[in-house]
C-alpha cells in the first residue's frame, strides 16, 4: 500500500495517517475559492427562499418589512460571526487562507431543518419564513464581513496596496 501511496505524487510527502487525514480535510482554502463559493450558496439560497416569500406574501402570511426588519436584525449578526472565520495570510501563496467554522455550519443547518419542519405544519408558515430571513441575513453579513476581513489581511500582509 505504501509503495501505491509513494507513486502518487500530489500527496503529502509525509504519508502517516494523521497527514493524510489533514490533507484529506483541506483544511485551509484560498479566500478567493471559498468566497465564491459562499456567493454562489446566498445565490441559490436568495433565489429559493425568493419564491417562498412572493408565495407567502401573496397568501398573506408574512410581509415585506418583517423580511426587511428581520434581515436587517440577523445582517450584523452574520458580520460578528464573520470574526469566528479562522484565516490567515500566507506568504508563499500571497493568498489568504481560510477553513470553515464548525459553528456556523451547526448554525445553518439547525435554521435549514426547522425552516423545513416549520414548513409542513400550515401554521408554521411564519416561522418557515421567519428562518429563511434569519438565513439570508446571517450568510450576506458573514460573507460582507469575510470579504472586509480578507481585505485586511492581503493589507496587512502586503499582498495588495490600500
Amino acid at each position: 500500500m505504501n509503495e501505491l501511496l509513494n507513486k502518487l505524487p500530489f500527496l503529502p510527502a509525509d504519508k502517516s495517517l494523521p497527514s493524510l487525514l489533514a490533507w484529506g480535510r483541506g483544511e485551509m482554502k484560498k479566500s478567493r475559492f471559498k468566497i465564491w463559493l459562499r456567493a454562489f450558496l446566498l445565490i441559490q439560497f436568495s433565489a429559493i427562499f425568493g419564491v417562498y416569500f412572493f408565495r407567502d406574501i401573496a397568501a398573506g402570511h408574512f410581509h415585506w418589512e418583517w423580511v426587511g426588519l428581520i434581515y436587517l436584525l440577523c445582517f450584523p449578526l452574520g458580520m460578528w460571526m464573520s470574526r469566528i472565520v479562522p484565516m490567515r495570510a500566507d506568504t508563499e501563496t500571497r493568498a489568504v487562507l481560510l477553513s470553515m467554522d464548525v459553528v456556523y455550519l451547526i448554525l445553518i443547518w439547525l435554521l435549514v431543518i426547522a425552516k423545513l419542519v416549520a414548513a409542513m405544519f400550515p401554521d408554521w408558515v411564519f416561522l418557515a419564513d421567519i428562518c429563511m430571513v434569519v438565513i439570508l441575513g446571517i450568510m450576506s453579513g458573514r460573507l460582507g464581513g469575510i470579504c472586509l476581513r480578507v481585505r485586511q489581511l492581503k493589507v496587512a500582509a502586503g499582498f495588495v496596496a490600500r
